[in-house]
């Protein structure tokens, strides 16, 4: 019996896989009023705890999408790690130990949060645009052209044919997408060094800790309190003679025998996972109009909270970029995706790889500032441009830092605030050109706000929105001259630093972007 086929429908953007990569940029395409759909082969969304640790960076993407609030009332931040040997307390100790929010970084360490809160939250965030997630919904063929791309989706006994301007495959590890367009995913897999874990409630032991037990000969044992919920999530390091595969006898007599307890009875597992150490990363992030990210460009050990974060800055390095093209941008901003992304995950890459070694041999929990993603940067790529640059601690393709001033009327605003949207930002520290900032505003209104930043009392208003930086605090975080102008991407990346006399040069920047006559 042949399966029935609807009729071809139409579509901008359609995004393969429903995990915090594919919501992310879910979210990102919606503000945009991208016309999109997302959709997910599994029957019912994800429980596991899975990856569990939010970074800095993915933290200010997520408050630039208006969640991170609900994020960090789930989640938690300093979380101590309790050292056993046996029954003996070893110590405690913070991994984030002397790190404290700044004026510019308003999140300073890893959150604990699991996956599934993620994404639980960022499907809600989605609702609020109209927009759900198709579960049990299966690509099952693609079809490539130069103006479109063609699927299949299987739901059920029907099948769908969609096209779609751009795809994009966030379908995991085992990514059809990727596998379908012959796409490169070379690494290894170290078969020898296995971790099992889950989501289970346990009786007899306290939720203020990280419980770690390192010292047996097996292999570690931990057991992680995950906030607003009941659950902890248990990991083991599985030795080489162990067979069989996760159940929660098996969790019971891990804990029984690392530990040398028999008060801590564990029960109602909601998850249960085998995982193998998995180094690996695409040859290209693109193919054509289909694009990959998250799990199914790379994948990573889970040492060093990467994997999810990682995805989350795939994500939200492609959405404004495609969302930009849809709008009218030059279609060789797209390229830039692979230029800027490829090299920062190869380096993540060898970052987690190192620090799960580490975390193997030495027992060290400690984490460079390299894990919270904040010094990430994208100097070097064709987005990134000086111009005469003025002194500044920061280079074109870095972070743009937050900072607290106030607006016209004296009412207190970050620049986070200001930057949060869909377009880029230009600030001016001082407002020697006007004439200049409002040419360029009213030229480009439709991607760019202007903001001026003066030190002293503000003056008239003229047509760019003047802040005031009454603390010193974006004179601390940007440097620059007087008059000194910061050209900030959508995704809060410096696409532009040119002295105050070059404003001629932001208009050219633009152009490169956008064709606005």
């Amino acid at each position: 019996m042949n399966t029935p086929i609807t009729l071809a429908t139409e579509v901008s953007v359609l995004i393969i896989g429903a995990g915090p990569t594919g919501l992310i940029l879910a979210c990102d395409l919606a503000r945009r009023g991208v016309n999109f759909r997302i959709v997910e082969k599994a029957t019912d969304y994800a429980v596991g705890s899975r990856g569990k640790g939010l970074q800095p960076r993915s933290m200010e993407v997520l408050d630039d999408l208006g969640v991170i609030d609900r994020i960090l009332d789930h989640g938690l931040l300093h979380l101590f790690i309790r050292s056993y040997d046996g029954t003996t307390v070893l110590g405690d100790h913070d991994p984030h130990d002397g790190r404290h929010r700044t004026p510019d970084v308003p999140y300073e360490s890893t959150l604990m949060i699991p996956q599934w809160r993620v994404e639980e939250t960022l499907r809600l965030r989605l609702a609020d645009w109209g927009v759900g997630v198709e579960l049990a919904t299966e690509l099952v063929a693609i079809e490539l052209n130069e103006d479109w791309v063609t699927t299949t989706l299987q739901k059920g006994g029907t099948q769908e044919r969609v096209r779609a301007k751009y795809m994009i495959g966030a379908d995991g590890g085992h990514s059809f997408v990727r596998k379908s367009l012959n796409v490169g995913f070379e690494g290894e897999t170290w078969k020898e060094e296995r971790l099992m874990t889950g989501d289970v409630r346990v009786h007899g032991l306290d939720r203020d800790y990280w419980h770690m037990w390192q010292k047996h000969k097996d292999g570690m044992v931990a057991l992680c309190p995950l906030r607003s919920s009941e659950m902890f999530q248990f990991q083991a390091q599985v030795p080489p003679h162990e067979e069989g595969e996760p159940s929660l006898e098996t969790f019971q007599r891990i804990i029984d025998e690392r530990t040398g307890r028999t008060d801590l009875k564990l029960y109602g597992a909601t998850w249960l996972s085998l995982y193998r150490a998995n180094v690996r990363m695409v040859d290209r992030y693109r193919v054509g109009r289909v694009f990959l990210a998250g799990d199914a460009a790379h994948v990573h050990s889970p040492a060093g909270a990467m994997g999810m974060n990682t995805g989350i800055q795939d994500a939200y390095n492609l959405g404004w970029k495609l969302g930009a093209v849809l709008n009218g941008a030059r279609v060789s901003v797209l390229d830039t995706y692979e230029e800027e992304r490829l090299p920062v995950a190869a380096s993540l890459l060898g970052i987690s790889t190192r620090l799960h070694q580490q975390t193997l041999n030495d027992r060290q929990w400690r984490r460079g500032e390299e894990v919270l993603q904040l010094r990430l940067t994208y100097r070097g790529s064709s987005l990134s441009r000086q111009d005469d640059p003025p002194s500044s601690p920061l280079q074109a393709g870095d972070r743009a830092p937050d900072a607290p001033l106030h607006d016209h009327d004296g009412n207190p605003v970050r620049i986070f605030d200001i930057f949060r949207g869909p377009q880029f930002t230009l600030l001016s520290l001082g407002s020697q050109d006007l004439q200049g900032l409002n040419r360029v505003g009213e030229r480009f209104k439709q991607h760019l706000q202007v903001y001026t930043i003066d030190r002293g009392p503000s003056g008239a208003t003229a047509r760019c929105n003047q802040l005031k930086d009454d603390q010193g605090h974006v004179l601390h975080a940007y440097g620059g001259e007087n008059g000194a102008l910061f050209l900030i991407r959508p995704d809060g990346y410096i696409g532009f630093i040119c002295g105050s006399k070059s404003i001629d040069s932001v208009e050219s920047y633009l152009e490169l972007l956008y064709d606005e006559r």
